[in-house]
């Protein structure tokens, strides 16, 4: 199988082919391409990152993107058969490192469990087009419908048990994006700690994308200097420990899917990361979760844990969607948990 190692963002190297005429097989590839009226030529690093053999017969845009470019490529293998790859590419500033931080994301998760999510193949620069960088996994026939809730976060709570942070610390090797915003993934042995400056960083995007609203800074700023160290210290009181679990990091209804033929749930399009586990638990599967991974103590804390985590979810999505009412929607739900625990002066 002839594909892309992960070096470093912008750096690939091929692993070595068995097919000692690789460009032959390239050059193949691309006339198999140009049969197709209207499609551009694959290029040579993409093709690279396909299965060793693998004849393309069809390379077609599929699904839709605000960030990138998505492509279906269709091949026929050594053997006959056909398969197909889901391929993004991006032209912007920071292509190389979301390309980077969406392999690795992804390839953390399918290491962890193999069958919640597509194999990634390969990533890097364009050959021909130096500005521009792809990603490719293996092509699933889903639909987009929400899958039944109890099966959903049954396989959740599997792949979030199955995890193990290699460095027994909370954080990810390398930069990961949540559409096309940077998460500060850097390791910590503190979950209050790495939550803070997680929620910290996006805010201060947030705010220098939508302007200054003096009422919201200040109750951020309690929020992350009383409220965070008040609900996320207690986790781990009275010599209580917290496990880092992988999580997806971006879970909600389009980036989840079902396999057409065989009904299994599968997520894609992860900012991965290693965080507490609850985390990931929206409001709507908490219960169904948490009969699988059950919440940790102290449990009758776990719905304003949850408040707050989706408090930090809310500032994300303002910034794709910068509209007042965001804000204060985020703003009603801190200042419920700040006057909860009376963390005013």
């Amino acid at each position: 199988m002839a594909t892309l190692q992960a070096k470093s963002p912008g750096s690939t190297t091929p692993r070595a082919a068995e097919n000692a005429d690789i460009e032959a097989l390239m050059r193949l590839n691309q006339r198999a391409v140009n049969a197709n009226a209207g499609v551009d030529v694959l290029d040579t690093a993409i093709l690279l990152a396909l299965g060793e053999g693998d004849k393309v017969i069809g390379v077609n845009a599929y699904g839709k993107s605000l960030w990138a470019e998505t492509r279906r490529i269709d091949v026929e293998t050594v053997d006959g058969t056909n398969r197909s790859y889901f391929l993004k590419t991006l032209s912007v500033p920071d292509a190389a490192e979301r390309v980077y931080g969406e392999y690795e994301a992804m390839s953390a998760v399918w290491k962890t469990m193999s069958s919640i999510a597509p194999k990634p193949r390969g990533f890097g620069p364009c050959d021909g087009q130096k500005s521009t960088y792809f990603f490719v996994c293996d092509y699933l026939n889903l639909t987009h419908e929400l899958p039944d809730p109890v099966d959903l976060r049954k396989k959740l709570s599997e792949f979030h048990l199955s995890s193990e942070s290699p460095t027994g610390q909370f954080g990810f090797y390398c930069t990961t994006f949540d559409g096309k915003n940077p998460l500060n993934t850097t390791w910590d042995l503190s979950w209050t700690s790495y939550f803070r400056r997680l929620m910290e960083d996006i805010y201060k995007i947030e705010k220098a994308a939508n302007g200054c609203w003096k009422e919201f800074d200040d109750v951020i700023q309690i929020t992350l200097d009383r409220l965070i160290p008040r609900l996320l210290d207690a986790l781990v009181a009275d010599g209580r420990t917290i496990k880092p679990t992988l999580i997806h990091g971006d879970l909600w209804e389009s980036n989840i899917g079902t396999d057409e033929q065989t009904d299994e749930i599968f997520i894609y399009d992860a900012c991965a990361y290693y965080a507490h586990h609850e985390k990931e638990v929206d409001e709507k599967y908490r219960r169904e979760y948490f009969k699988h991974y059950p919440p940790s103590e102290p449990r009758e804390e776990a719905d304003d844990r949850n408040r707050l985590y989706a408090a930090q979810t809310m500032i994300v999505t303002s910034l794709d969607f910068p509209e007042q009412r965001m804000r204060e929607l985020i703003m009603s739900d801190l200042n419920y948990l700040i006057d909860k625990y009376e963390l005013r002066d």
